[in-house]
């Protein structure tokens, strides 16, 4: 397996040679293939840092807070139903896979972080049905006011899980 210095390095010079203007699933496979055997997770987050836009569902679930978490969901959402109409059962397979990985990281965390327990119920509510994830997510945070996940005066979480408003 190539270092991780060599990869990130390697990167950087794929990334200065090739200028891709976003994270395509083009980029992303040949990205994966070049690189082989890199793990997924840390070449998303190398490309993650480049701040390159990142198409769906290959930038993953991103859940450093509620609002990001929520964004990453309904994007994923969108490529899973896409997937579905399509018959693309890969990809909509792919699509579960993020977030169940994104989930069992959230579980984790909630040792140290106790808002990464609410996360992972976002999580759990999009894996049951993602069909009812908006309308779900967009009640409990008109319901939900907890320290854990605060909200500001609109009803959404606030970004760094301050309950103050705004």
């Amino acid at each position: 397996m190539p270092s991780a210095s060599s990869v990130k390095q390697r990167l950087r010079g794929w990334l200065a040679t090739n200028s891709p203007p976003a994270i395509t699933e083009a980029v992303w496979r040949d990205l994966l293939s070049r690189f082989a055997p890199v793990s997924e997770t840390y070449l998303r987050d190398l490309l993650r840092k480049t701040g390159l836009p990142f198409d769906q569902p290959w930038a993953g679930i991103r859940q450093h807070t509620f609002e990001e978490l929520e964004q990453s969901l309904r994007a994923m959402l969108e490529v899973y139903r896409d997937a579905a109409a399509a018959g693309d059962r890969e990809r909509a397979r792919y699509c579960r896979r993020q977030v169940i990985a994104a989930k069992d990281r959230a579980r984790f965390a909630a040792k140290k972080k106790p808002e990464k327990a609410e996360m992972a119920q976002w999580m759990l509510v999009w894996l049951e049905n993602p069909e009812v994830f908006p309308a779900w997510v967009d009640a409990r945070k008109r319901a939900v006011s907890c320290s854990c996940c605060g909200t500001d005066t609109r009803g959404s979480p606030s970004p760094a899980g301050d309950p103050s408003p705004g």
